[in-house]
């Protein structure tokens, strides 16, 4: 049933992709699929909710056209796109500045159900929180901390496992057969966890010091450069060209500030964080790194439940980013996201 479902969704939208400014009955006549128009007409109302289309005229003189944001919010299988391997995919190579300076400015990335869902699993997260001591509150702070750096980490290859990390950041104990970059990673995640903890305003309002000061506390004694990157980089598993002029990639930044701090949903903010500053990739390394520190922060800026992205497969992860660097469609992403706070509300606190 799911799946005769998205078959219908997705004919739907391909037929108002390819047949702009149609009526619901030029769609139901011209999908032919056996639903009838008032399914339709529902269905048609639940994109126009999500965003990804818009609805121009009343009654039956009512039109259809793709939404502005269509491309960055239409549902992407991960499995089917990646059936194809990277030099056969159709990818968007070069950065979209648009995405920053107009379409963005303009919609949500979330639709209201979305919100609804994550507004109550906040609320949760705010009355348990509400129960407990400020001793207690601490310790849980320290379980998703050690819990964040380890997944952080592992992302980027780091092999310390779980119970590792919680004896080398609890009580210094490297773990045997391990790097010294290893060790230096973990401790540097937990350091730029603690100052944001401390400095909970530091972020507010985001601006691209910050965010260098952030990357900062992550690479240091670790050989990454820690300023804006003045050459090129690639990307391990796609096409996509990241920019490669300092200046561009400094104006790109500013543009994705600009942007978060015009936002009022404090969801959006932290996951346009999460993907921007990795998308940017305005350092020679550790910018998804950075960037997921740097959405924590917004989150707990606002008293929101941080995310620990403890349940996350790092191949889905890195799958869904590549998604965004190739087509600038942040529906898987923005699935990660969602789960993950939704685990983070109902593991801590």
């Amino acid at each position: 049933m799911a799946r005769n479902s998205a078959v219908q969704r997705d004919t739907i939208l391909d037929f108002i992709k390819d047949h702009p400014a149609c009526s619901s009955t030029e769609i139901l006549q011209g999908i032919g699929m056996n639903i009838s128009i008032a399914t339709l007409k529902r269905t048609l109302q639940v994109f126009i909710a999500e965003g990804l289309l818009v609805g121009t005229g009343a009654l039956k003189s009512r039109k259809y056209n793709l939404s502005p944001a269509y491309q960055i919010l239409r549902p992407v299988n991960l499995d089917q796109y990646f059936e194809q391997e990277i030099d056969q995919r159709s990818i968007n190579e070069n950065f979209n500045h648009q995405l920053l300076r107009s379409t963005l400015q303009q919609f949500s990335i979330f639709s209201n159900q979305e919100l609804l869902r994550l507004n109550q699993l906040q609320e949760k997260f705010r009355e348990n929180a509400s129960k407990l001591s400020e001793a207690d509150f601490k310790i849980e702070m320290e379980r998703l901390a050690i819990d964040l750096s380890w997944k952080s980490s592992q992302i980027e290859g780091n092999t310390y496992s779980l119970l590792e990390t919680e004896r080398l950041l609890k009580y210094k104990e490297t773990a045997a057969g391990k790097t010294k970059d290893e060790a230096t990673m973990l401790l540097n995640h937990k350091s730029a966890i603690d100052f944001i903890i401390d400095h909970p305003d530091y972020i507010h309002p985001l601006s691209v010091s910050s965010i260098e000061d952030i990357h900062s506390i992550l690479v240091k004694e670790l050989d990454i450069s820690r300023n804006i990157r003045n050459r090129r980089v690639g990307i391990s598993g796609t096409n996509y060209k990241p920019l490669d002029n300092v200046f561009q990639i400094k104006e790109a930044l500013s543009d994705m500030c600009q942007l978060i701090n015009h936002k009022e949903n404090v969801f959006e903010k932290a996951l346009l964080a999460l993907v921007f500053i990795s998308y940017i990739q305005p350092f020679s390394d550790g910018n998804k790194r950075t960037a997921r520190i740097i959405s924590n922060a917004i989150l707990m800026q606002h008293h929101y439940c941080p995310i620990s992205f403890r349940t996350i497969n790092s191949v889905e992860y890195k799958k869904a980013m590549l998604v965004f660097y190739e087509q600038t469609n942040i529906h898987p992403f923005k699935r990660v996201f969602i789960d993950q706070f939704e685990f983070a509300v109902n593991t801590y606190f």
